[in-house]
């Protein structure tokens, strides 16, 4: 990190080595302008006390490199900091880090932008808050495991409090008040770097499944429907799996469909190898659920797979209809999601359109995600920025 760069605070909702999502893969491009104060959500004392392996990250109580650009800090919180004897406790401890964290920096901040639903984690004196909401956590509270109620309390706060309001999705800007505050609809972006020359990569050498193949390359989790998948996979069609499966998702369901001879899951995979996997499938799958969470959602691999140059066979969500890209199929009956996904399997992928998809793609890239984020940034207007917290 340079002293000659502006710095950008950014209190993310998941750690850094957690599964690569919006937060990480939009830090990275914005990076690239700025140096970036990565705050991970708060440690649990408890957890290091189960695993002292990781208590080297912790000494110093000073930020580490993490990537070209981007500093975390960890912060050591009271146990069970999620419980609502110990919140204020950890809200506090946090603040603190953070605070010093950016005096030893000697550098006024840029803004600091929240993505985490705690209500003013980060808040610093005379700095733009941002709140970046990246899903809708109150529709997907259960999922989560996480208190509805709380959620949706905690947002209106963070709302209230900000001087600039982003959401992934309109339907979530749309549930809240936001009269009187800057506001932006930022959508997820793709790696399209990342994905440029997936049809060179060196094929991963566990796969076996004869091609064409269709494939989800995600988590697979209770966000999925399920019954698109089985319908994919009773074609007789070869359907690959690429990351971790959740455990309580339809167990016995799912162990069926893994058993079925066409159907692979080869597990979690590092983020440097899913060129090499998406050079395995032909057809990438978005078989999303039909439930108010994922209507609020972007989902990050539809893009992927168009950066890859696949073409995709997605649930209709709005996200969908807002790409408009006529490279992404929507079906949402199983029966229509079998049949599009054998369609499109059985057609030619030539340069051309490999190209286009991508140059599609291109459009919607990290790297206008986060010039569009800076934009608005620069334009709040000086005197919405409270200067106490």
């Amino acid at each position: 990190m340079s002293s000659a760069r502006p710095l950008l605070v950014y209190c993310a909702g998941v750690r850094w080595d957690d599964v690569r999502g919006t937060d990480r893969s939009l830090v990275s491009r914005l990076a690239l302008e700025v140096d970036v104060l990565w705050i991970d959500p708060p440690f649990s004392a408890a957890a290091l006390a189960r695993d002292l392996s990781i208590a080297s990250t912790f000494r110093g109580h000073s930020p580490k490199p993490v990537a070209p650009g981007v500093a975390r800090l960890r912060v050591l919180a009271p146990p069970f900091p999620e419980r609502p004897a110990f919140r204020a406790a950890t809200g506090f401890v946090m603040r603190r880090a953070i605070h010093r964290a950016v005096a030893r920096s000697r550098r006024s901040p840029l803004a600091i932008v929240v993505s985490s639903p705690e209500p003013r984690l980060g808040a610093l004196p005379g700095v733009p808050y941002v709140y970046f909401a990246t899903d809708d956590f109150t529709a997907g509270s259960a999922l989560m495991g996480l208190d509805a109620g709380r959620l949706a309390d905690a947002q209106r706060e963070q709302v209230a409090g900000s001087d600039l309001v982003v959401a992934v999705s309109s339907q979530i800007l749309s549930r809240w008040n936001t009269v009187g505050h800057p506001t932006l609809v930022l959508p997820n972006g793709c790696d399209v770097e990342h994905y440029r020359d997936v049809d060179t990569a060196p094929r991963p050498v566990e796969i076996y499944l004869p091609g064409p193949i269709a494939g989800v390359v995600g988590q697979l989790s209770a966000r999925l429907d399920l019954a698109l998948l089985e319908s994919v996979a009773a074609t007789g069609s070869s359907l690959l799996l690429v990351g971790p499966l959740q455990d309580s998702f339809a167990p016995d369901r799912v162990a069926r469909l893994l058993a079925m001879p066409n159907v692979q899951w080869v597990g979690k995979q590092p983020y440097a190898s899913l060129p090499s996997y998406l050079r395995a499938i032909d057809v990438g799958l978005t078989p999303y659920a039909d439930t108010p969470f994922n209507r609020a959602s972007d989902p990050l691999k539809t893009l992927e797979y168009l950066a890859a140059g696949r073409p995709v066979v997605s649930t209709p969500l709005p996200a969908v209809e807002r790409l408009a890209a006529p490279w992404v199929v929507a079906a949402g009956e199983p029966s229509a999601f079998a049949e599009a996904t054998m369609r499109l399997l059985s057609e030619t992928r030539t340069s051309e359109v490999v190209r286009a998809r991508q140059d599609f793609a291109e459009l919607h890239s990290w790297s206008a995600r986060a010039e569009q984020l800076l934009s608005a940034i620069g334009d709040i207007p000086p005197a919405v920025i409270a200067s106490e917290r």
